[in-house]
């Protein structure tokens, strides 16, 4: 075994390149790499079990236990047609999962088209706006309203909607024009205990920003249900009701990134139906499979869909692998079995008990704040408690890379540590997990907590100049 180990190291390092990763880093540490799963673990070379504490990059909603049988229903699938396109013809499989999709989404969002992940979602999105104001006489509408530090992936027209410095620097100038706006960070806003005063706000500066980039040139609004960098960033009361009347009254698109959010992350199919509004467009992703194959897409209004139907209007995009046959009988076995063994209640059934473990860690100074909904959960970290200072510079990122992330990693917890805006540690377990799972996980992030609590009372070097990012994701 250790011979297979070593060969796997030695040829890991010599050929594969790993995502976001300093590869330096494994010059002379091992590589971890994961051989199996099981339910919420996974288990590396070693046989060591860690608690999936991010579902994988969030995908991973079923765990890691329904492999034979989306396994068998795929095997079936490819004995049958192991590809087709969805280029100018339509296979059962595709026909199939849009028809499911369409049940499962908000009222009048009925047409589906599919692309192959998260990224390509996003940018078929601004696509599919961009021309639908083509077709209603709107050709200079191409601009997009986005938020700061969201992540909406990092293909190059995604990357334009990204609002985070360290992702877009090596690539400006980005070819699509975007205006970011404040995100939904009650905890650093100065009206955030105020939730009405602080909605009201939030919404001033979208206003404000399309007034200014002129309302006649934004095609798209693009935000999350729950943002996912920056730290699980709910949204205030009625927020997404006004950005819904914001758009409406200035001709402007709105479209949910849920490529995180939809299919049960937030205890609701889409996030949209979470926080009751209806957008012109939905873009999703990883928990459409369960992880069991790259598949996106996006989920249109039967208002969007009507140029591309009507002849006004020929769609100008497509992917090579979007709607793959193979894929679609798997997310079509993925949902069922969602549906089958209730995984949504079981995400809203947990929501109390993921939120009082965790808001159960508060008595130790470095957690500062604490949110999030359904099995998708943040801990902003600060150096003061009492004034909110965060931690940044080099000393930062040695307590966030080197102390914390250790002691969580040695201790069984795959999570994420991000500083990317303000330092945050992030647990989005698989949504089949049983409520006894997130008292194991406040256990290992206290454990870990005070240990990086102690160290930064110690080392005079967690605070001064932004440090490097540590996750991207």
């Amino acid at each position: 075994m250790s011979g297979e180990k070593d060969r796997l190291q030695r040829l890991a390092k010599q050929h594969l390149m790993l995502h976001f990763s300093d590869m330096t880093a494994y010059d002379d540490d091992e590589m971890t790499i994961i051989e199996r799963g099981e339910g919420v673990h996974v288990f590396d070379q070693d046989g060591r079990r860690f608690i999936d504490g991010l579902s994988g990059l969030y995908c991973v909603a079923l765990g890691h236990s329904h492999g034979d049988e989306i396994g068998e229903a795929a095997h079936q699938q490819m004995k049958s047609l192991s590809y087709s396109s969805n280029w100018t013809i339509a296979h059962p499989p595709a026909i199939e999962l849009a028809t499911r999709i369409s049940d499962l989404a908000p009222d009048g969002m009925n047409r589906v088209f599919f692309t192959s992940g998260g990224s390509e979602s996003v940018e078929a999105a601004w696509k599919m706006a961009v021309q639908w104001q083509q077709a209603n006489g709107e050709p200079r509408r191409r601009k997009v309203i986005a938020r700061k530090d969201a992540y909406h992936g990092v293909t190059m027209g995604a990357l334009s909607f990204t609002g985070i410095p360290y992702c877009r620097a090596p690539f400006d100038p980005l070819g699509i024009p975007t205006t970011h706006v404040s995100n939904t960070n009650a905890y650093r806003h100065p009206q955030g205990d105020d939730e009405e005063a602080f909605c009201a706000a939030l919404l001033v500066g979208v206003e404000e920003a399309i007034e200014f980039e002129d309302p006649s040139t934004v095609a798209m609004l693009i935000a999350e249900p729950v943002q996912n960098a920056g730290g699980c960033l709910t949204p205030p009361a009625g927020y997404w009701q006004g950005l819904r009347e914001i758009c409406d009254r200035h001709g402007i698109l709105l479209c949910s990134d849920e490529v995180i959010c939809a299919y049960g992350r937030l205890g609701e199919w889409f996030g949209a139906q979470r926080y009751d509004y209806v957008p012109d467009m939905i873009t999703f992703a990883k928990g459409l499979t369960g992880a069991h194959f790259s598949m996106g897409g996006v989920l249109m209004h039967d208002k969007v869909a009507e140029p591309f139907f009507d002849g006004r209007a020929s769609y100008n995009n497509g992917y090579t692998f979007g709607g793959h046959p193979v894929g679609s009988v798997m997310a079509l076995k993925a949902l069922e079995i969602m549906e089958r063994d209730d995984v949504l209640g079981n995400v809203r059934r947990n929501e109390s008990v993921a939120s009082e473990a965790l808001n159960g860690l508060r008595d130790i100074p470095i957690v500062g704040d604490v949110r999030g909904a359904g099995h998708f959960w943040a801990l902003e970290l600060v150096r003061d408690p009492d004034t909110r200072e965060p931690f940044s510079g080099p000393g930062a990122e040695e307590l966030f890379k080197d102390v914390l992330s250790e002691a969580l990693f040695d201790r069984g917890l795959i999570c994420r540590l991000d500083d990317r805006a303000d330092p945050i540690v992030q647990i989005a377990p698989p949504l089949v997990a049983e409520p006894e799972l997130f008292g194991e996980i406040a256990g290992i992030l206290r454990e870990g907590l005070e240990i990086a609590w102690d160290h930064a009372q110690e080392s005079p070097r967690a605070h001064g100049s932004p440090a490097a990012s540590i996750s991207p994701i």
